[in-house]
């Protein structure tokens, strides 16, 4: 199975080169500045999990002809566009599209730029990043790969395929079942803590510790659940407990990756995420006056950085 990466950042950096490291046929689509770097020092992994340096194969874009089968999206969101376009020569008929971004709203853009059939569920959960020397920054042991097909039969050849290449990569993956109900917990999870930790500069645990801050963090987590449940996709119990053990841990360092992103003074995926959840919930009629506050927050954000551009 040939796969294709779309960049070699943090995510797609880890996942792809870890893969690349156990023996799959993978191929990173990068710029050209990024393609010498690669090729003169490899990809360099630093990770609990052992580091490496990984010699990969690479294209850039005026060399991207040939079709692959599976073409991974792990691009930011307002990202998403142009990442459409730089992977359509890479996307020939029996191509899937796996998409391991945050959110659900990428599902509609790539439905209609490749077909839904083509495109299947995907998550991921990592804290990684690039450092200053453009390695791949592992930030801890929780490394977790997770695709499916969204409708239609669960095992597909494709899929199985993809279980068989990824088998023996350094990270844990999972053919699941149930991918959009996969992929909705971890949406509600991830607004739900962006929300608070963008609102509130700090980490979980921090807010946790105030007089109000764990009600907050139940309020959000609360008003994100109504959504997905209306929206079909009702929060299984193992998820909510997973989630609830994680918002209430007094002592837990965690934020999301747009709260990182957002304290480096950089662009964040608000609309795509907080922003999404918040439309959703007008269009079912759903009060949701916690993270109404963390969007306008976050759009006063964003209409300052835009102005200081």
């Amino acid at each position: 199975m040939r796969l294709l990466f779309l960049g070699a950042g943090g995510t797609g950096g880890y996942f792809g080169g870890r893969a690349a490291q156990a023996g799959a046929d993978v191929t990173f689509l990068v710029r050209e500045a990024r393609a010498q770097k690669l090729r003169a020092e490899g990809l360099k992994i630093e990770s609990p999990r052992g580091d490496a340096v990984v010699q990969p194969q690479l294209v850039t874009a005026d060399e991207l002809t040939a079709a692959y089968d599976v073409v991974v999206v792990s691009c930011k969101a307002y990202d998403l566009t142009s990442a459409i376009e730089a992977i359509r020569p890479a996307v020939g008929p029996d191509t899937a599209i796996l998409p391991i971004m945050n959110g659900v709203l990428q599902y509609d853009a790539l439905d209609a730029a490749f077909g839904a059939s083509r495109v299947l569920g995907g998550l991921c959960q990592i804290n990684a990043t690039l450092g200053a020397q453009g390695q791949v920054k592992h930030l801890g042991q929780h490394a977790v790969f997770v695709y499916g097909e969204r409708a239609g039969e669960p095992r597909s050849a494709r899929c199985t395929a993809l279980e068989a290449a990824l088998a023996d990569a350094a990270f844990t993956s999972r053919l699941s079942a149930e991918i959009q109900q996969d992929v909705w917990e971890k949406y509600v999870f991830l607004t739900t803590m962006a929300s608070a930790t963008c609102l509130m500069r700090g980490p979980i645990g921090q807010i946790a510790s105030t007089d109000s801050g764990e009600d907050i963090l139940r309020s959000l987590l609360g008003e994100c659940q109504q959504v997905a449940a209306a929206s079909g996709h009702a929060v299984r119990a193992e998820a909510d407990e997973s989630a609830l053990k994680i918002l209430t841990d007094r002592q837990s360092p965690m934020t999301a990756s747009m709260f990182r992103d957002l304290s480096l003074n950089g662009p964040v995926e608000a609309d795509h995420i907080i922003g999404d959840m918040v439309r959703r919930a007008g269009v079912l009629q759903l009060d949701v006056p916690y993270l109404r506050v963390a969007y306008t927050h976050l759009q006063v954000y964003q209409a300052q950085r835009a102005a200081s551009v």
